[in-house]
């Protein structure tokens, strides 16, 4: 035979099978068996949210600010940190529930920093000096201003604590669900105009929503203290499910079948907001009872997703004072 015939082992000896001749050992079978639930991320001592898990529960401990993913980046279920002197003096104003102050060691003094070190001493908020470093970490640029504020996670309202706060109320339910907000300055707003025409609560989806953040609450103005905002993993079933309560279900739209004019708000009302731009997703149109619209007596085509829901309550309380 050509070629390597001659080799030892080169040529199968007759009656002898193909493939390994020596066990396995059963590795391969044990290597098919299942190993259970992966573990959660921040188990793996190797995964990156593991360590910074780590690093956060150590930054705690030092009383530092924790890491962030990037800058401006932050975890819906993590502390938000306000950035800038404007910022985090208007927040204080505002009475933002705010966990630490934190100030870069050698910052210049102004009046606003002062502002800001008064309210949150007065306030039981602890304020903290850190290098500038740290604070640095934080921000894109560095352009925090040798000040920060931490604002803890807002805990939101379960959409059946809106329906029980209903319930124990005197006055008729009023209730506001977003669809399609994206900005947090129309949120707060909305927030406000709630607490200030008699409403018990807000409603907003758990995804693709402006959250509760410290831009919410000071656009607001601490009304986001006062009044429970709640999240629905589903918006349109929860409409459904408050309109098999007995609860009329009306939107907002520029091109309702409905004038303010016409709308009857004594009887239990949920009224849906949506986006200026997108206005109300398909799904949750159809789930409304009716649609509503505001009559312009100028060229303006519509009005500000806020304005217009403050318009729409200012005229629901005017209904039930009379």
């Amino acid at each position: 035979m050509a070629g390597n015939s001659q080799r030892r082992g080169a040529i199968r000896k007759g009656g002898t099978k193909k493939g390994a001749v020596v066990g396995s050992g059963g590795q391969r079978r044990r290597g098919l068996e299942p190993r259970g639930a992966t573990p959660p991320a921040e188990a793996r001592t190797k995964h990156p949210a593991a360590k910074r898990a780590a690093a956060k529960s150590k930054a705690a401990a030092q009383g530092r600010p924790g890491p962030r993913g990037g800058a401006g980046r932050k975890s819906d279920d993590g502390p938000e940190m306000v950035l800038g002197r404007n910022p985090v003096v208007e927040c204080l104003r505002a009475g933002v529930p705010a966990t630490a102050l934190y100030v870069a060691v050698g910052t210049e003094n102004d009046d606003r920093l002062t502002e800001s070190v008064k309210i949150a001493a007065d306030a039981g908020i602890s304020i903290l000096e850190v290098p500038r470093t740290e604070l640095d970490r934080l921000s894109a640029n560095g352009l925090h201003q040798g000040v920060a504020l931490q604002v803890p996670p807002y805990r939101y309202a379960h959409p059946d604590d809106l329906v029980a706060l209903v319930h124990d109320s005197a006055e008729p339910a009023l209730l506001v669900a977003l669809d399609n907000i994206s900005d947090p300055r129309n949120l707060g707003a909305v927030i406000r105009s709630v607490a200030a025409f008699g409403g018990q609560g807000v409603l907003i989806p758990q995804r693709r929503s402006a959250s509760v953040t410290a831009v919410a609450w000071r656009t607001s103005a601490g009304a986001a203290a006062r009044l429970p905002v709640a999240r629905a993993t589903n918006l349109t079933r929860t409409l459904k499910d408050w309109a098999s309560q007995g609860f009329q279900i009306v939107g907002l739209d520029a091109g309702g079948d409905t004038t303010i004019d016409d709308f009857d708000g004594r009887i239990p009302t949920v009224v849906v907001v949506g986006s200026e731009g997108k206005g109300l997703s398909r799904l949750v149109r159809e789930t409304c009872d009716s649609i509503l619209g505001i009559p312009m007596a100028g060229p303006v085509e519509s009005l500000n997703a806020s304005v217009a829901a403050g318009v729409v309550l200012s005229e629901i309380a005017r209904q039930r004072r009379v």
